[in-house]
């Protein structure tokens, strides 16, 4: 079988939210963790999950392109590059340089850009991108501890990182269907432009623009416009795309996002009474083994009711400890031990997890081996229940409703 779509992520998380939007929408989807070995046979879409949001740019490129070529020798047609709904980026990249070497490699002339994911309050209009009812500078992400977005103008923001010229196909011209937006990307074409930033503030303004880039060969965008691209071969929702085996084991929740939507939940987690760890990065610093304590504290406690470890902590907490350790340092230390702590977890007979945070997933699929998931039911908008032998939840920061660290276990039964 011919694989309709390939995907590249830039981080674990975000892998999953595209996924599941094709799934919604009616495709069969597999997520693989990295650059797979052999084909994958069985699915009309393959998301290949990268963690290059916030590596150097060279890097970023590099595993990009060598997604790309896998990709293309499973005979993909069109291929979608997924950023983040809050375009999560630097003045230097990743997504204008990755995007430039994906158009390169396809030689394609133009692409479209959108974060737009209205579902999860992504909305874009006039350029501008908006976080609920804000504008992405005015959101919790101004205070994001690697890729702070301080300029809601995306075509600002897109422009920084490209060298090629970014236009805007504006609401008024989305609204009139795909037409209307083919015969902009063609007059910004042929203006020298190669990249527009597409509005969108509902889901119909999405499947216009699946319509109008049918036939392109690459997009750029969050996983918003994935719900408009199924329909372009026929496809249309269906509860058997996202059917998944039944769910065993004890249940776990491993946070390590420090977004302002998943500190809520961990408080609503202890607002229930029930069990978490709250790992310190200052002692693991120290050099103590602090995922030994962890392990030896969840053991006792997995059975019906889920734990918690979490080191998800408010955006003054976090200021202080990258100003004591460094940002950096601090980051991948705590990604490492709570991978750790999740493949003890896994060990100790954990056969339902959740995993909160994009760098913080990555890290714990790495630990656990996996290589492969299969796509199930969405919990919430972007977050879907996933299959690996074991279930998983992998959760971007800034997703999920309050009291979705409880809830999507009772889902799952």
């Amino acid at each position: 079988m011919k694989l309709l779509l390939g995907c590249i992520a830039d981080d674990f998380t975000g892998a999953t939210d595209l996924a599941n939007n094709l799934v919604r929408a009616g495709m069969r989807v597999v997520q693989t963790i990295g650059i797979p070995d052999a084909p994958v046979a069985g699915v009309d879409a393959v998301v290949v999950a990268l963690k290059s949001r916030t590596i150097p740019a060279a890097q970023a490129v590099s595993q990009s392109i060598g997604a790309l070529r896998w990709l293309q020798a499973q005979g993909c047609g069109q291929f979608y590059f997924k950023v983040c709904s809050t375009f999560d980026s630097t003045p230097q990249g990743n997504i204008g340089p990755v995007a430039e070497a994906l158009m390169d490699a396809l030689k394609a002339d133009f692409c479209c850009v959108t974060p737009a994911f209205p579902e999860n309050g992504r909305t874009v209009f006039k350029g501008h991108l908006f976080v609920g009812d804000v504008l992405l500078s005015d959101s919790g992400m101004r205070n994001h501890p690697l890729t702070p977005m301080t300029d809601a103008n995306l075509v600002r923001v897109m422009q920084a990182q490209s060298r090629g010229k970014v236009g805007l196909i504006d609401h008024d011209v989305v609204r009139r269907g795909p037409e209307a937006i083919r015969g902009r990307i063609a007059k910004l074409g042929g203006e020298g432009g190669r990249f527009a930033i597409v509005d969108a503030i509902d889901n119909q303004d999405l499947l216009a623009l699946g319509r109008a880039i049918a036939d392109a060969p690459l997009v750029v965008a969050g996983s918003g416009v994935a719900i408009g691209l199924p329909q372009n071969h026929g496809l249309a929702p269906s509860t058997e795309a996202a059917r998944l085996p039944a769910a065993s084991g004890a249940k776990a929740v491993v946070s390590g996002s420090c977004s302002a939507a998943t500190n809520g939940q961990v408080q609503h987690f202890l607002q229930q009474g029930l069990d978490a760890f709250a790992v310190d990065p200052l002692r693991i610093a120290a050099g103590q083994d602090v995922a030994g304590e962890a392990l030896v504290w969840a053991r006792s406690r997995l059975g019906d009711k889920p734990v918690l470890v979490y080191s998800s902590a408010p955006p003054e907490v976090v200021r202080g400890i990258q100003q004591s350790i460094g940002a950096g340092e601090a980051g991948e230390m705590v990604e490492k031990t709570l991978a750790k702590i999740a493949r003890g977890l896994v060990d100790a007979g954990v056969g339902q997890l959740i995993v909160a945070g994009g760098e913080t997933s990555g890290a714990v699929v790495q630990a656990l081996g996996v290589r492969q998931m299969r796509i199930g039911p969405q919990i919430d908008p972007g977050v879907p229940w996933c299959h690996a032998g074991l279930h998983l939840a992998l959760k971007s920061g800034n997703f999920g409703t309050p009291d979705f660290f409880t809830k999507a276990f009772t889902q799952l039964q």
